[in-house]
């Protein structure tokens, strides 16, 4: 590992062009890129491992073959597992019909392969070139991709940070929703109605969505479901791969099975 980040590697920011793909291996890079912001909106797809980032007071999981997009001037940082494969395509504002907040999408094979072909254009392409073309269709495709849910809310409120930052931390904590309240000083209602206001989810739907998240992150990364399951403190493992399932409509084999036919698929000719 150097000590190199990956913001380093290339200035979206320097062409005019539409859109223009980068890969990145994060095996050659630190696994924790800083707070940044750049015009180009910038989607983020993972082709291996995964990484989560940080914007608009929201944590963002981009597992295997999904993507997270990031409008222009957004402030966000991201960390990579070790073995995250990435590849970034950042899109000039306007140039496609893309959401104005931050989300998560879906990807189809067919824009994996596209933004993967584009990762080897050059950064200037003339407007009527090959390049040029192959990144309107790209475009057009990537506006049509569904949004998943793949997001955990923090909010920007000092209590509500304060406890995302210990369980993120430390997410075996079992501890309750009362025992939240009397550590963050507040009264069971006034907690509950601050989680509300502040994430739009109750706590326990919170921290659900936290140990998906994690748990996400770990797969991608080699970790063992039964590893996994007891660094978020479950019971048992069945426990666990029925909160997975329950969220995610499959156990965590096939939800990672799927994607990795998906990919070969979209690799064949």
């Amino acid at each position: 590992m150097t000590s190199t980040f990956a913001t380093t590697l290339f200035d979206p920011d320097s062409t005019s062009c539409p859109a223009v793909a980068r890969h990145l291996d994060f095996v050659d890079y630190e696994a924790e890129v800083p707070v940044h912001t750049h015009r180009k909106g910038q989607l983020i797809i993972a082709l291996y491992g995964a990484v989560i980032c940080r914007a608009e007071n929201d944590i963002w999981i981009v597992p295997p073959h999904c993507a997270v997009w990031i409008p222009g001037g957004i402030p966000h940082s991201a960390k990579a597992t070790w073995n995250a494969h990435l590849n970034y395509l950042f899109i000039e504002p306007g140039a496609a019909a893309l959401p104005e907040k931050c989300c998560t999408l879906a990807i189809s094979p067919l824009i994996n392969a596209l933004v993967d072909r584009l990762t080897h254009e050059r950064v200037d392409y003339p407007p009527e070139s090959h390049a040029a073309r192959l990144t309107r269709v790209t475009l057009d495709e990537l506006a049509t991709m569904p949004q998943q849910k793949l997001s955990l809310p923090v909010s920007g409120n000092p209590k509500i940070r304060t406890m995302a930052d210990a369980l993120v931390s430390h997410p075996a904590d079992r501890s309750t929703f009362k025992e939240w309240a009397k550590r963050l000083a507040l009264s069971e209602r006034s907690l509950a109605r601050l989680m509300l206001r502040e994430t739009g989810l109750t706590f326990g739907r919170w921290r659900q969505q936290l140990h998906l998240i994690i748990a996400l992150q770990e797969l991608a990364s080699g970790v063992t479901v039964q590893n996994v399951a007891a660094k978020l403190g479950y019971e048992s493992v069945n426990a666990f791969i029925t909160m997975f399932r329950k969220t995610m409509g499959s156990t965590p084999a096939h939800y990672f099975s799927e994607r990795k036919t998906g990919a070969r698929q979209g690799d064949t000719p």
